[in-house]
C-alpha cells in the first residue's frame, strides 16, 4: 500500500497550508485504521510525517522566494476588516501561513495570528501576553515557523525557573573555573540560538540584574560568558512572553521601562479559552486523538453530559488545563468516560447535595437556582444518576456486584459513581431483607 503516487505533482491550484491540513487528517485515520496491521501503520505514519516536513519546507522555499521576486505593483496586501473570521483564516491558510496547531476563528487570535504572519519575516522583538496556559510559547513557534529562521535553532528558556545565582550562566554561558562547579566551558541560550529564535518565557519573572545583562543583548547583540573577557557576537531573534502587566510592572519600578520598549516592538496578546469557545470541540478532538496516541490506545468516547461540561466550563488555566484534562480522561476511562473521570475539584456536584462523602465541599446548586441552562443540565442529570443509584441499591441490598449485573455495568464504574454521588452502599445492606419481614 503506498501513502501517495510520487508520480503526480503538486499542483499550484493547491495551497500548502490546505496539503498540509490534509495529509494531518490523514495521519489521524491512519492511527486508528482497524484494516491495517500496527507495523504497517507506523510505516505509513512515518511517511506522512516526513511528506508534511517536505511540504512545509517548500512552503517556505516558496514564500521568500515569492517574495523576493515580486513587483513592487504586485505586492496586493488585503485588509481583514471586512472579511468574516472563516475568510480571514482561509486568507492565512492560502498565503501558506504555518498555524502550528492553532485552532479556532476567534476575531482575537485571527488578529494576533495576522500580526504574527507580518512581524515573522521580520528581526524585530516580539512579546506576546496572556493568561498562563493560553499557548504563548505555541505562538512564539509560530512567529519562529514562518520567519526566514525557521531551519535555524528554538531555544526556550523559562526565566522564573532559573535561580538568581545562575541566570548569567545559563543565559550567557560560561568559563571553566569561573566558579565552584564550573568544570567545563558552557554555552548559554543565547549562543544556543544563534541565527535563530530564543523565547524568554515568564519575562516578567526576571530579577533587574538580569534585564539589565538583557537589554545589553537586546542594544549591542553582545554577550561575556562568565569569568571571560571575550565578546562573543549573537544574532537571535527574541519572542518573550508575560502573564503579567510590565506596563504596570515598570511603572511601579520592579521592570525596567526601557527593557519594556525594547521588548514590545511588535506586541501580540492571546486571549483566554473561554473567550474563544469555538476552539474547545477543536481542542478536544485534538488532544483526545493526542493522549490516546501518546498511550497507545483508541480514543475514548465522552458521554453527552462530559462533553457538555467541557464546552461550558470556563478553564481558569486556559488551553494547558484542557489538554491535562484530556489526557486524565485517556488514562482512566475504559472505552467512554464521564463525568467521574474529570479532576475532583473541577466535577460537578450532586444537585441539592451540601456536602460530598466529607470532602467539605459544598455543592452545586439545583435545577431551581442554576444560574445557566447547561448548569441546570447537569444538576438534573446528576439528580437521576443518584436517584437511579440509589433506587438500585435499595433493591439489591446494597450489593455492588448485583447492581452491576442487573444494569450490566462494570463494578469499578459503579463504586466510582457511588464514590462520586457520596453514596454508601453499606446503608442500603439488610433493607431488603427487613421489608421481606414485615
Amino acid at each position: 500500500m503506498k501513502l501517495f503516487n510520487q508520480g503526480t505533482p503538486v499542483t499550484s491550484a493547491v495551497s500548502f497550508a490546505g496539503l498540509i491540513e490534509k495529509i494531518e487528517i490523514l495521519r489521524s485515520t491512519l492511527r486508528w485504521s482497524s484494516r491495517l496491521e500496527r507495523p504497517e501503520i507506523e510505516k505509513l505514519l512515518k511517511q506522512a510525517t516526513t511528506l508534511r516536513d517536505e511540504v512545509m519546507g517548500l512552503s517556505h522555499k516558496e514564500r521568500f522566494v515569492a517574495a523576493a521576486s515580486a513587483e513592487p505593483e504586485a505586492v496586493t496586501e488585503v485588509e481583514p476588516v471586512d472579511l468574516s473570521s472563516r475568510e480571514r483564516r482561509q486568507a492565512l491558510m492560502e498565503r501558506s501561513f504555518i498555524f502550528e496547531g492553532t485552532f479556532g476563528d476567534n476575531p482575537k487570535l485571527l488578529e494576533a495570528l495576522e500580526i504574527a504572519e507580518k512581524a515573522s519575516p521580520t528581526d524585530l522583538p516580539v512579546l506576546i501576553d496572556g493568561e498562563s496556559g493560553t499557548g504563548k510559547e505555541l505562538m512564539a513557534k509560530v512567529i519562529h515557523a514562518n520567519g526566514s529562521r525557521t531551519d535555524k535553532p528554538f531555544i526556550s528558556v523559562n526565566c522564573g525557573a532559573i535561580p538568581d545565582s545562575l541566570l548569567e550562566s545559563e543565559l550567557f554561558g560560561h568559563k571553566k573555573g569561573a566558579f565552584t562547579g564550573a568544570a567545563n566551558d558552557r554555552r548559554g541560550k543565547f549562543e544556543s540560538a544563534h541565527t535563530g529564535t530564543i523565547f524568554l518565557d515568564e519575562i516578567g519573572e526576571l530579577p533587574l540584574v538580569g534585564q539589565v545583562k538583557l537589554l545589553r543583548v537586546l542594544e549591542a547583540h553582545e554577550i561575556q560568558r562568565v569569568g571571560s573577557d571575550e565578546v562573543i557576537s549573537v544574532d537571535a531573534r527574541i519572542v518573550a512572553a508575560t502573564n503579567k502587566d510590565l506596563r504596570r510592572m515598570s511603572q511601579e519600578g520592579t521592570f525596567r521601562e526601557d527593557l519594556f520598549y525594547r521588548l514590545s516592538v511588535i506586541h501580540v496578546t492571546l486571549p483566554a479559552l473561554r473567550e474563544r469557545r469555538d476552539e474547545i470541540a477543536l481542542l478536544v478532538a485534538y488532544f483526545g486523538d493526542e493522549s490516546a496516541g501518546q498511550l497507545k490506545r483508541r480514543p475514548v468516547k465522552l458521554t453527552p453530559r462530559l462533553r457538555d461540561f467541557l464546552m461550558h466550563y470556563d478553564y481558569p488555566g486556559n488551553i494547558r488545563e484542557l489538554r491535562n484534562i484530556m489526557y486524565r480522561i485517556s488514562c482512566l476511562a475504559g472505552d467512554t468516560a464521564d463525568l467521574a473521570h474529570l479532576p475532583q475539584d473541577i466535577r460537578p456536584r450532586p444537585a441539592g447535595l451540601s456536602v460530598v462523602a466529607g470532602a467539605g465541599k459544598a455543592g452545586v446548586a439545583d435545577v431551581t437556582t442554576a444560574t445557566s441552562l447547561a448548569e441546570a443540565k447537569r444538576a438534573a442529570s446528576d439528580e437521576a444518576e443518584r436517584a437511579f443509584l440509589e433506587r438500585g441499591l435499595q433493591e439489591v441490598g446494597g450489593t455492588v456486584a448485583e447492581l452491576a449485573r442487573r444494569f450490566e455495568m462494570n463494578r469499578s464504574h459503579v463504586q466510582m459513581l457511588l464514590k462520586k454521588h457520596g453514596i454508601h452502599s453499606k446503608d442500603f445492606r439488610g433493607n431488603r431483607a427487613a421489608e421481606g419481614g414485615k
